[in-house]
């Protein structure tokens, strides 16, 4: 969807809301589709501090905010055996840090107009927060106690960990975490950190301050992080900031842990969960890097199988069957390719048959190349969500952040819109028949087996399938 159709599609609405306006007075047809709003990156700015810490600044937008990412490859990636420490560290470092409460901190940010965030991923950990531009220099300051002076404070080492554990106790007890953490198992193995999603409660509970000291030594550093600052600032008074609050940073270890390729099938794993209502679905596929030749039309594909609203598997599940509230599909990026996921979670009694339809719409795309209308009507909403999503700081940021983790080209956001359009009808079936050939796919289910396990078994697509249970 284009920006003139977004807010076309707004001003109907209000105006059908008006008083006295008959409906003979609407539009009998749908508009057609306006030309796609071609993207351009605002005009960024980059500078390096001489202990490796690379600062970008995208100034951007009238409003008197500025926003500050700070992101440091030092997450869940770096794990090693000890998953979930990045988080634990994470945590440890919004307790409190240069000497003050995490009380303190947030009291001081909130008075700039902000909040801080400390996020925890799986290749990075963003230190960030936004604030009314008179006050960025005092953020950075305030960014630069967190992720160089961390207070690690014993007296909340106990409370912060147990926090996590209740948490990780809740997720645990989610069918769709259960089966994630099940999906990531087969897809990477259990050796390596994207394999494991969660920790147990007895390595979490095992943890000590000094594995999480131990963390941050090793994985902290100037040398890893990229600072980001969007928005409606001063760049000279910024960069002067910038470098007086992280120039001490020491450059830190180089950046040494590494991805690994998702595996295929055939795999079915069946997971037990007396008397649940529903069924939770995993299923997936091997996929490309974000930066191979084939990437946007794998995110064509996705979109109309099932990666939008009016995807055919959304259509099919939920409009025409109602096997499903909320299915959906979306290709993840790693370091080494990525993978793509089809998710739902449907009635027990409709399992076999959800997957059924699911299977037939992978075939059919494989088969038969989509009608142009579908296919450009995609096109284009990619186009148009990919622009209003660069709308503001904090959309600007992802899109640099992920641009820069990937070491994909420069001119990779100027080139996302006019490479989607360029992906032909017959390019979304080749992706189909190229990376989701259902004799290789990885299947999860947690549900009731007594109910869903005979159907499932007899599924013809299965027939083939390592089914553990």
């Amino acid at each position: 969807m284009t920006i003139r159709l977004f807010q076309a599609a707004l001003s109907a609405a209000s105006l059908a809301l008006l008083p006295g306006l008959a409906t003979a007075q609407q539009p009998s047809e749908q508009p057609p589709i306006g030309e796609p709003v071609p993207f351009e990156l605002p005009q960024t700015q980059g500078f390096t501090l001489d202990n490796g810490l690379e600062v970008t600044f995208i100034p951007f937008g009238l409003a008197p905010t500025v926003t500050l990412s700070l992101q440091v490859r030092a997450a869940n990636l770096d794990d090693g055996e000890q998953t979930f420490l990045a988080d634990l560290t994470g945590a440890m470092m919004e307790a409190g840090a240069g000497g003050r409460s995490a009380e303190a901190i947030s009291t001081e940010i909130a008075a700039m107009g902000g909040a801080l965030d400390v996020g925890v991923g799986r290749h990075t950990t963003n230190i960030g927060t936004g604030v009314l531009s008179q006050y960025g220099p005092d953020a950075v300051a305030l960014l630069a106690d967190l992720a160089l002076r961390p207070n690690f404070d014993a007296d909340e080492f106990e409370r912060v960990r147990a926090n996590l554990v209740r948490d990780v106790d809740v997720q645990r007890a989610q069918p769709g975490a259960i089966a994630t953490e099940a999906y990531a198992r087969i897809l990477f193995g259990p050796d390596h950190p994207y394999g494991n999603t969660l920790p147990t409660e007895e390595q979490l509970r095992g943890y000590e301050l000094s594995d999480v000291e131990a963390f941050y030594a090793a994985n902290y550093g100037a040398g890893r992080a990229r600072l980001y600052v969007a928005g409606h600032f001063d760049a000279a008074v910024m960069e002067a900031a910038i470098r007086d609050s992280f120039g001490a940073w020491p450059t830190g270890n180089a950046d040494t842990a590494t991805g690994a390729p998702a595996s295929g099938g055939p795999i079915v794993r069946l997971i037990d969960r007396p008397g649940a209502p529903q069924t939770t679905i995993r299923l997936g596929f091997p996929a490309m890097a974000i930066g191979a030749e084939d990437a946007p039309a794998m995110t064509v594909m996705n979109a109309l199988l099932g990666g939008s609203f009016t995807s055919r598997l959304t259509r099919n599940l939920r409009e025409d069957k109602g096997y499903t509230y909320s299915p959906g599909s979306g290709v993840t990026w790693t370091m080494d390719g990525g993978y793509w996921t089809f998710n739902a979670d449907v009635t027990a009694a409709d399992t076999a048959a959800a997957l059924r339809e699911t299977f037939n719409e992978i075939t059919r795309l494989q088969n038969e190349t989509p009608p142009a209308d579908e296919a450009n009507g995609m096109r284009n909403w990619l186009a148009g969500i990919f622009i209003l999503q660069n709308a503001s700081t904090g959309g600007l940021i992802n899109q640099l952040g992920q641009r820069d983790l990937y070491s994909l080209p420069d001119d990779y956001l100027d080139r996302y819109v006019p490479s989607i359009l360029a992906v032909s009808d017959e390019d979304i079936s080749a992706m189909a028949r190229d990376y989701l050939p259902l004799d290789q796919m990885v299947l999860v289910l947690v549900g009731d087996l007594s109910v869903i396990g005979d159907d499932v078994r007899a599924l013809p697509e299965v027939a083939a399938a390592e089914i553990r249970e």
